[in-house]
């Protein structure tokens, strides 16, 4: 039982879920096999306008299929951003590839397009933009490096399921992306993830290496090692379930972010804010205190109160196995430092946010 009257983060399954899952049940089919897993990737590529969608068991191995699909290996660079979570990092360590990390920008806190050139070298074979916290990296910057540098793009989406940059999807840019769906997340299948991709010869890959390697017209042959990173039914049942409840839980969580934005503005902190030209998801709504050392401080007094919050990430280069050639990322440092993370789950009550919003104000009233 959580201590928190008010948690970070709860799904929302009052929907289809149970109906769903209790046909998958009822069926038998609760392995990889049953049409909820065909249903849910044709839903989920038509919700956000992309060709191809293959569904796999989390957001981590649909990274490292994506990785493998474009044949990123050993020797190779992958630049990504230092404020991150690691499981971006992690999954270009899986393929041998070694990442190169870079800052971030301070009003949107998204990947330096700038500072991608910068790390550019001739082992550079791709750039993996993390739409962070909801929010829509530059992708118009970064798809013109990438093209005057002939790398690929893949975009890390596990956070900005319903984020739009100039009026198309995120994932929809690069070579090939992918979402997360795990229990925190937008939409959620409780574990799961998608690989997306316009390239069909991408998706036949990936879907190739999640299920062992299996030839496609011969049984019980494998001409390739393969990975078993399948989503099941009862997974996609639920995700199919979630879907149809998209659109509400994403109108929502902005209208969470809007009235954060709007309690605390004569607080000194700083909400996350959307960018101009793009639709911030607010996967998570975020603020900045002022100076680092008050960042643990009111998320004690928040906890006090019943409260959960979460720092932001802490920046991958700093970690001991990527610390060996230590270098300074400031902007992200800065960032992951002052950041918190406040509830944002759709059910969360305007009673709540003003609870949130007078604890914050009432640890600064008190001088901290």
């Amino acid at each position: 039982m959580s201590r928190f009257s008010i948690p970070i983060y709860q799904p929302e399954l009052a929907g289809n879920e149970k109906l769903y899952v209790n046909e998958c049940l009822d069926t038998s089919w609760i392995s990889s096999r049953g049409r909820f897993v065909g249903e849910f990737e044709t839903q989920f590529a038509k919700r956000i306008d992309v060709q191809h969608a293959a569904s796999v068991c989390n957001g981590t191995v649909a990274l490292h299929l994506a990785l493998l699909a474009l044949g990123i290996g050993p020797g190779d660079e992958v630049i990504v951003p230092t404020l991150t979570y690691i499981a971006s990092v992690n999954a270009i360590a899986y393929t041998g590839a070694t990442p190169i990390f870079v800052d971030s920008l301070l009003d949107t806190w998204q990947i330096d397009p700038e500072d991608v050139r910068r790390h550019i070298s001739p082992r550079t074979r791709a750039i993996m933009p993390v739409h962070l916290y909801g929010q829509a990296c530059d992708m118009e910057a970064l798809m013109q490096i990438a093209q005057e540098h002939r790398l690929f793009v893949i975009e890390d989406c596990a956070e900005a399921f319903g984020t739009y940059y100039k009026g198309r999807h995120v994932g929809t840019f690069g070579d090939i992306s992918t979402f997360s769906f795990f229990g925190n997340k937008t939409i959620t299948t409780g574990e799961g993830g998608m690989v997306v991709s316009n390239d069909k010869t991408l998706i036949e890959r990936s879907r190739h290496l999640k299920g062992q390697g299996l030839a496609a017209h011969r049984e019980y042959w494998h001409d390739v090692v393969g990975y078993n990173y399948r989503m099941t039914n009862i997974q996609a049942a639920i995700g199919l379930a979630q879907l149809e409840q998209a659109s509400r839980f994403i109108e929502r969580k902005r209208a969470i972010a809007a009235q954060y934005a709007t309690k605390l503005a004569k607080l000194p902190v700083q909400t996350h804010q959307e960018a101009a030209g793009t639709i911030h998801s607010y996967w998570m709504c975020s603020i900045l205190v002022e100076r680092a050392e008050q960042r643990d401080a009111l998320r004690a007094h928040l906890a006090d109160a019943g409260i959960e919050t979460r720092p932001l990430f802490y920046p991958a280069h700093t970690m001991p196995m990527h610390s060996k050639n230590y270098r300074k990322h400031p902007v992200a440092e800065d960032l992951a430092w002052r950041g918190i993370n406040l509830p944002s789950f759709p059910a969360l009550t305007d009673a709540q946010i003003d609870t949130v919003c007078a604890s914050i104000a009432s640890f600064y009233q008190h001088g901290r």
